[in-house]
């Protein structure tokens, strides 16, 4: 391979990434796709527009990879929940925006679950990188009234669980901030204030490591969960901190320098809390750990 191929390769590597981590909700599986994508371009001739070329490819590559991942998921112990990213590096691409960052979020990411990978195709071509509809018929090699079709189904499915997390960045972070000290403090009364009533927590688990099997809904009873955390026998060895994932402040845990845990919050425009996800599946946090090693270990904030 030319010089000049590898550079117009290395030039599209990030947005080959997001692309892939946002079709399939898992990094791992992403690097894969973007190592996939490589040998094809490593195989292939003169391509006159290498990014709409490798975005053909990276989408077409997730496609075939969703209908497996998605009979993983349903054989899944326990909540599943995507595997989060550290941003602050710009490994997702930018994330400048609210829209953007609502994009790369995970409880975005947990509503992409619903559709069909065609679907999921077309909305993130569509809404996460700005693809004219009749450029993603030609990804998709199919017509541009069925991909208007595919964006329509796929902003009502979504639309139908989806609530705006409008909240600035700074104020997101206090609450996370404010949680975060409730939670270390063990202060069930002030966690209570921060949660919208009809808050949900799921916790990723996968089996591994013990994790509630079902989500857990109500103020009450989230606030109770999340004290209860904080008194867990390996909590004494534990270091919580603040770090920015998948665009947004969560709560990052290591247990003696090893990332442990990784709780995301969705807060609303009111500042409460109205979803808590926890990953603390292993497998589900080795790309992150990887990525933290990368950084030279712990992030700032730590408590």
């Amino acid at each position: 391979m030319t010089t000049d191929r590898l550079d117009a390769f290395e030039e599209n590597r990030t947005r080959m990434f997001s692309l892939a981590y946002r079709m399939l909700g898992e990094a791992a599986e992403a690097e894969d796709v973007v190592q996939d994508a490589y040998l094809r371009w490593a195989a292939s001739g003169p391509v006159d527009v290498p990014a709409a070329w490798l975005t053909r490819v990276v989408t077409n590559l997730c496609l075939n990879r969703l209908t497996s991942a998605r009979a993983r998921r349903e054989r899944y112990v326990g909540p599943w929940l995507p595997e989060p990213v550290f941003t602050e590096g710009g490994r997702l691409g930018p994330l400048e925006t609210a829209e953007q960052r609502e994009a790369v979020s995970l409880g975005m990411l947990v509503l992409l679950e619903r559709l069909t990978p065609a679907e999921r195709a077309v909305f993130v071509l569509r809404e996460a990188f700005g693809y004219p509809h009749a450029e993603i018929a030609e990804v998709l090699e199919t017509g541009e009234a069925r991909v208007r079709q595919l964006y329509r189904r796929a902003r009502q499915h979504v639309a139908e669980e989806r609530r705006r997390f409008t909240a600035e960045p700074g104020r997101h972070e206090e609450i996370v901030r404010r949680f975060l000290a409730a939670a270390a403090a063990g202060d069930v009364a002030e966690l209570e204030r921060l949660l919208a009533k009809d808050v949900t927590a799921w916790g990723d688990g996968g089996g591994v490591v013990s994790a509630g099997r079902r989500p857990v809904h109500g103020a009450d009873k989230v606030a109770r969960l999340v004290a209860g955390l904080l008194r867990h026998p390996l909590a004494p060895r534990m270091a919580f901190g603040i770090e920015h994932v998948n665009g947004e402040p969560a709560v990052v845990t290591r247990l003696e320098g090893a990332l442990f845990a990784v709780v995301c919050l969705d807060v609303t425009e009111e500042g409460r809390v109205a979803a808590v996800r926890s990953v603390v599946n292993p497998a589900k946090l080795a790309f992150a750990e990887g990525q933290a090693e990368g950084r030279g270990g712990q992030g700032e904030g730590q408590v």
